[in-house]
C-alpha cells in the first residue's frame, strides 16, 4: 500500500480519465493509482482523487467546448506551479484554460491566476 499525503480532495468527473490527465499535466501531479472508477493523483504534500460520477448524474451533464464555467460551487482547487505562463499553454493544449496574464494577481507573495478545467470547474494556480 502506498503512502498517501495527509491532505487531499476529491472531484467527481463526467470523464474522469480526461480530467485526471488534465490535472496531472497542468499541476504536475503523479498517478498513484488508477482503476476503472478513479485516478489517484499525488504530490508529497497532497492528493487529488478524480472519481467517475454516477452515470445517472453524468447523463444530465453536457461538456461544452470551450468548457462552460461552473461557478456555483463553494470549493476551488489550488495548485502550485513553477510557471503560470507555461501552465497556461499546457491547460489550453489539454482542453482547459488559464486566464490571461492580465488577470493575474498577487496574494501572500505569490502570483495567482484562475482557470477552468475541461469540465468547467474553476481552479487556481499559484507561482512563487
Amino acid at each position: 500500500m502506498m503512502s498517501i499525503p495527509r491532505f487531499g480532495s476529491v472531484i467527481y468527473a463526467k470523464e474522469f480519465r480526461t480530467l485526471a490527465d488534465f490535472y496531472r499535466k497542468v499541476a504536475g501531479l503523479h498517478v498513484g493509482e488508477s482503476t476503472r472508477e478513479y485516478v489517484l493523483l499525488t504530490t508529497t504534500d497532497c492528493f487529488l482523487v478524480v472519481l467517475q460520477m454516477p452515470s445517472r448524474i453524468a447523463e444530465t451533464i453536457t461538456i461544452e467546448t470551450p468548457p462552460r464555467r461552473r461557478q456555483q460551487t463553494p470549493v476551488k482547487l489550488i495548485f502550485a506551479v513553477e510557471s503560470l505562463q507555461m501552465a497556461r499553454k499546457v491547460a489550453a493544449a489539454n482542453g482547459g484554460e488559464l486566464h490571461p496574464a492580465s488577470r493575474e494577481w498577487s496574494f501572500h507573495g505569490l502570483r495567482r491566476c484562475d482557470g477552468v478545467d475541461p469540465e468547467g470547474n474553476v481552479f487556481q494556480l499559484q507561482e512563487a
